[in-house]
Formats: C-alpha cells, sequence, structure tokens
C-alpha cells in the first residue's frame, strides 16, 4: 500500500493533487449557485427520477434508494431548509410509487413503513446540511470582516480589488483607489490609551463607509491604514469623493480633541494594471509622498494615461 501510495505521489505531488481537487469542487458549485431557482428544481426532477427509472428496470432487485439523497442534498444546499424538506417529501414519495410498480402491491404495511424512515433519514439529511450551510456561510463573511471595525479585512480587500481591476479593462472605465493612513495614531495609543485608539479606528472607518456610495468599498488593511476602492471613478471625481471625506474625517476627530490627521493617496487607474500589487503600491507610495509632504493632505496620480 505505501510503496503504492509513493508511486502515485511521485506522479501527482500532494499538493498539485489537492489543489486539482478542490478546483474541481469549487468550479461545480460556483456552477450550481448560478443556476436559477427554476434550473436546480429541474435537475432535482431529474436526480430523483434516475432511481425511480432504475428501481422498475431492475423490478425491484437492486435498491437505489440512496442515490434519492443527491436532490435533497441539492435543494437543501443551495435552496434553504424549505426546499430541502418537501425534496424529501418527493424522493421518499418516489421511492414507494416505484418500488410499489416494481412489486407489486404486496406487504403494503411494509413498503409504506418504509418509505416513512426513508422520508425520515432524508428529511435529517436535510435539515443537516441546510444548518451546515448556514454555518458556512457565516464563517465565510466572518473571514472577509475586520473584528474591531466591522467593515472589510485585507483579504477581502484584495478579492474585490482583483475584481475590479478586471473591469477596468472589460468596461473600459476609470478606477480610484485610495489609501488613507491616520497620522499620529501612536500618540493616541500612548497618551489615551489602546482603548481610546480602538474606539478612533471604528469611528474613522463607520465615517468613511457612511459617505461612500453602496457602489464603493471600504476595508482595513493595516492597524491604521484603510483601503478604498472607487469603481467607475475619475481623477477629478475621485478628488471631490476624497476631499469631503477628509474633511468630515477632521470635524470627526477635532470633536472628539484627537491630535490626528490624516494623509491619503490615490491612484486612477485609466488602463488596467499589470497586477494587484501593482495597483496596491501605486496608492501607497502616494499616500508616503502625502506624509512625507507634511501629512494631512491627498497626494494623486492618473496610471495609465
Amino acid at each position: 500500500m505505501l510503496a503504492a501510495w509513493g508511486a502515485n505521489a511521485a506522479l501527482h505531488p500532494p499538493g498539485q493533487a489537492q489543489t486539482s481537487n478542490y478546483t474541481d469542487v469549487d468550479g461545480m458549485d460556483t456552477f450550481l449557485q448560478r443556476r436559477s431557482k427554476l434550473e436546480l428544481i429541474a435537475l432535482a426532477a431529474v436526480l430523483i427520477a434516475i432511481p425511480s427509472y432504475l428501481t422498475h428496470l431492475t423490478g425491484g432487485a437492486i435498491s437505489f434508494s440512496i442515490l434519492y439523497l443527491a436532490p435533497v442534498a441539492l435543494l437543501s444546499w443551495y435552496l434553504g431548509t424549505a426546499a430541502g424538506i418537501v425534496a424529501s417529501v418527493v424522493s421518499a414519495a418516489g421511492w414507494l410509487q416505484a418500488d410499489l410498480v416494481a412489486s407489486g402491491s404486496s406487504n403494503l404495511i411494509v413498503r409504506y413503513w418504509n418509505a416513512v424512515v426513508l422520508f425520515g433519514f432524508f428529511l435529517i439529511t436535510a435539515l443537516i446540511l441546510s444548518r451546515l450551510k448556514a454555518a458556512y456561510q457565516q464563517e465565510q463573511e466572518l473571514s472577509r470582516v475586520d473584528f474591531l471595525t466591522g467593515v472589510a479585512n485585507a483579504r477581502a480587500f484584495r478579492q474585490v480589488a482583483e475584481t475590479e481591476k478586471h473591469r477596468v479593462r472589460r468596461y473600459k472605465h476609470p478606477l480610484t483607489l485610495a489609501y488613507l493612513d491616520i497620522d499620529n495614531f501612536k500618540i493616541v495609543n500612548d497618551r489615551y490609551g489602546h482603548q481610546t485608539g480602538d474606539v478612533l479606528l471604528v469611528w474613522v472607518a463607520r465615517s468613511i463607509k457612511r459617505n461612500l456610495r453602496n457602489t464603493d468599498f471600504v476595508a482595513r488593511v493595516g492597524g491604521d491604514e484603510f483601503a478604498i476602492l472607487l469603481p467607475e471613478t475619475g481623477a477629478e471625481a475621485g478628488q471631490f469623493v476624497l476631499y469631503k471625506l477628509q474633511r468630515v474625517l477632521i470635524d470627526l476627530v477635532t470633536q472628539n480633541a484627537w491630535p490626528v490627521t490624516f494623509s491619503i493617496g490615490a491612484a486612477t487607474f485609466v488602463a488596467e494594471p499589470e497586477s494587484l500589487d501593482e495597483m496596491i503600491q501605486s496608492a501607497d507610495d502616494l499616500m508616503y509622498t502625502a506624509k512625507r509632504n507634511g501629512k494631512n493632505r491627498i497626494a494623486q496620480a492618473v496610471v495609465g494615461a
């Protein structure tokens, strides 16, 4: 067994094989997520019909009841608990009908009892899968959110930024990426304590989010750094949004007597950059330019013109 495993590992390195498997599963999941409700119901109907037909074909000599789990799992995962329950009822009824047609009407009590047992099994499966899906979605959401501020985290930012980067090429629309840094944030932590520093970060994050459009995106990407994505926004429009945002934030910290200001670097891309890292580096460099030039200012540039 070990020799066989070693030969297989030599042909397919573990990391490579695992990646391929995950890619296949993710691809199937993505495909099914993109199907409409009607398409998923139609697929489930086909999956119910297959074991019913096979039971009729073999005269009930071979049990295909486990195949009914496929439509139950499909609808429970992608359409929710109610759809899973309906699939359980229909699957159990489909099994019973196929069994009666294939084997006749003898021992009706036993056959009906078996159908009830199958329904219970399908129902438990549907409930477990729908709960697992809810927990999975919650975990996915939490993995994309910064635990302190409630805005997106760096991981979510990279995913969204990658998508927006491709949209620049596809739709020929500009994209502005801004990096915002809280100047003198360390003074707040040293003078007032880290709890106050955390409050400052939360208020800044909320203020940024509140003053952006629904199509815009903000994420905390460092200790006191935030990334702001402004899709379909050119340099002039981006400048207007960022200056307005900076004034709002200055008013916020002034009211609370926090000795901080905000340096912002904004890069507007009129052509798709070669990589996401290049995109980030451009905005980050501009932010440090703003800090070197005296802080509390905005440094902008158009990239790819």
